[in-house]
């Protein structure tokens, strides 16, 4: 338990119809006695007015609510200020929480902090409430929230169960049989489970991670000069992202814009035309950075002649400007789209939809990070290690080593570095 108490503005930014300022900590019921006079009956809104202790004047009519610890979000006394949201009454009322013994203003992430270190919450809900905080889309907001409520928590519990089910067979086998004794039924059987389990870890962790749920869908628009790219870019984000010219070699740079479609973020990124032969060094330039994109695409839109696309597992042959009949058409496997009078848009909108549900975890899911991936790969190779081992002391240490890698993934062995880096993403008042 913390010995100081701390505060901070937990709602959003002032003024606003309401502030709403939080107190955590051994303290925080003294805070409200001091502000309001009285200690209110807990988990009850009481509507108190507030005074500054030192000349007795009114600070405000609020609304405050009591959490008794430990059953509160941090795990301790728990105080909520529910103000009128004017910079002035909050400025008011945080001065003279300062003032009191044993408070002060709270850190970034502080709050969530303290319901990690006090049992509240594991390290995976407490990077499923980071992401739940900055996501922008409604994949991000789903994935995330099943993060936060601790579904992949849950899983690791199921793990570490198991595993501590196989430790105490392989002390049995330890305590029980000679070391030139080994039976090959045992350890055979041994394998076995170790497999089902390493297959069960690693489905999950062979999952599409966080990185493109977050950073959105890599979309490259490719082919020659003056076929159409810019406009089509234009026509998908639904606003005039790249410059439109019937001059050649107008894009020059990589042109990057990223937009939702259904809930899903995608990076559209509009290339220079490819040709073999310029004399323009910008443009070869340009050429070159496309190019470059293309090994960091997620998709292709091959907007050039069908089958000189670039090799990619996920290019889509685009037909552009099908609103015109005296050019020539590729075949049924291209989508047929014209920017100009939107024309297949939305069928191409579908197909990205479609390809974004290889690309990203399941919609129902959690989706992980690479710290956690990283962990789980990690436990997995010390699970091959002991599937491949007939010796009950190397096949023991190995599920000691996975048991620290579980531990690492729930914050129950942790570094102090790891966990400034993740509460350092909260605001402060969270």
């Amino acid at each position: 338990m913390h010995e100081d108490t701390i505060f901070a503005l937990s709602s959003g930014s002032l003024p606003a119809a309401l502030a709403i300022v939080r107190i955590s900590g051994p303290s925080a019921l003294k805070a409200v006695q001091t502000l309001a006079g009285r200690v209110p009956p807990p988990r009850r809104a009481s509507l108190c007015n507030i005074y500054n202790p030192v000349d007795e004047g009114l600070l405000d009519q609020a609304i405050i609510i009591i959490f008794n610890g430990p059953d509160t979000a941090t795990g301790e006394d728990l105080a909520e200020l529910h103000l009128h949201g004017g910079k002035a009454v909050v400025r008011a009322v945080e001065a003279v929480l300062s003032d009191i013994d044993g408070l002060r203003h709270a850190e970034a992430g502080e709050f969530t902090r303290r319901a990690f270190m006090n049992g509240r919450m594991d390290l995976n809900e407490a990077d499923g409430l980071a992401d739940l905080l900055s996501a922008e889309t409604e994949y991000q907001r789903r994935a995330a929230i099943n993060m936060a409520m601790g579904h992949f928590g849950q899983q690791i519990y199921n793990w570490q169960e198991e595993i501590l089910k196989l430790s105490a067979l392989v002390e049995a086998e330890l305590d029980f049989s000679d070391e030139d004794d080994v039976d090959d039924n045992n350890i055979i059987q041994m394998q076995q489970m170790l497999e089902k389990l390493s297959s069960s870890i690693e489905k999950i962790a062979n999952q599409p991670t966080t990185n493109k749920l977050q950073e959105g869908i890599n979309v490259v628009l490719a082919g020659p000069p003056n076929i159409g790219k810019s406009t089509l870019l234009n026509a998908l984000v639904g606003r005039d992202a790249a410059i439109v010219s019937d001059i050649a070699g107008t894009t020059r740079d990589v042109i990057d814009v990223a937009v939702a479609i259904d809930g899903v973020a995608f990076r559209f990124l509009d290339t220079a035309g490819l040709r073999e032969l310029s004399d323009d060094p910008i443009e070869k330039i340009g050429i070159d950075r496309a190019r470059a994109a293309f090994e960091l695409a997620d998709i292709i839109l091959w907007l050039g002649e069908e089958g000189e696309g670039p090799v990619h597992p996920q290019l889509v042959e685009i037909d552009a400007k099908a609103d015109l009949s005296d050019i020539q058409r590729k075949s049924e496997i291209a989508i047929q789209v014209s920017a100009k009078t939107h024309i297949g848009i939305d069928i191409l909108r579908q197909k990205l939809l479609s390809l974004s549900t290889i690309l990203l975890p399941p919609l129902d899911g959690y989706a992980l990070n690479q710290r956690q991936k990283t962990l789980l790969d990690q436990a997995n190779l010390y699970l091959a290690d002991a599937i491949l081992s007939h010796d009950w002391i190397i096949i023991g240490e190995n599920l000691r080593l996975v048991r620290g890698c579980f531990d690492k993934l729930t914050g129950q062995s942790h570094v102090e570095d790891m966990l400034d880096t993740l509460f350092g993403r909260f605001c402060i008042g969270k």
